[in-house]
């Protein structure tokens, strides 16, 4: 029989909550100070470093890595992953098959919270090569679904990732964060706070989340 276990405070979760906030305080009072949102210069470096690359084909492929980072893409392949595991799981270890999923949706969660409560605006140097999203900039909430995904993805493994397997995150979430320069519809330092936030958030939750274990 198998049983999830109860989640468990301990100070090594305390602690990687606490940085996440410092994080998001820190990004929020560096890029905003005193409310009013301005432009860095790694930001301003990035996104004209971009623009020199613009081609038709690479506007192409671009346009369309961007997509990996939607939510449109990513939740219903993080639900089919989830139904195809719980098939595969005991009832006590259908807890495993929803850490994707819920990664994914409490990263969007936070990413747009955080959007809402900075209001940087999208930039403004170059013009977008797509239609500029409504919302605010900071964070961004392709790279940091994109991150959490596969972060999540890497986590759930039985066993211990290894240094190919962090290779193939770090390629998957640079690409999709490099789109969205490339867009010129998000800062660098947003591409950048959303994959960190998004590393320390599925941390967090992975410290968290019930655990199926067996018992005799």
């Amino acid at each position: 029989m198998t049983l999830p276990t109860s989640p468990v405070v301990r100070p090594t979760r305390l602690a990687l909550l606490a940085a996440l906030l410092i994080v998001l305080a820190a990004a929020a009072a560096w890029l905003c100070p005193g409310g009013s949102c301005g432009t860095t210069v790694l930001d301003e470096a990035g996104l004209a470093w971009m623009s020199q690359y613009r081609s038709p084909w690479a506007d192409r492929l671009m346009t369309a890595v961007t997509w990996l980072g939607s939510l449109y893409v990513l939740l219903p392949t993080a639900l089919a992953l989830a139904a195809w595991q719980a098939s595969r799981e005991a009832p006590g270890g259908r807890w495993h098959a929803l850490f994707v999923p819920a990664a994914l949706v409490g990263a969007s969660a936070i990413v747009h919270a955080l959007k809402l409560a900075v209001a940087r605006p999208r930039p403004g140097l170059f013009e977008p090569l797509v239609t500029m999203p409504v919302d605010p900039s900071f964070p961004s909430a392709h790279t940091m679904q994109a991150c959490a995904f596969a972060v999540a993805c890497l986590l759930q493994r039985r066993h211990r990732a290894g240094a190919w397997g962090w290779a193939w995150v770090a390629v998957f979430v640079a690409a999709v964060g490099a789109s969205r320069i490339y867009l010129q519809v998000h800062f660098p330092t947003d591409v950048l706070a959303g994959a960190a936030v998004a590393l320390l958030w599925v941390m967090v939750l992975r410290r968290v989340w019930p655990q199926a274990q067996a018992t005799q």
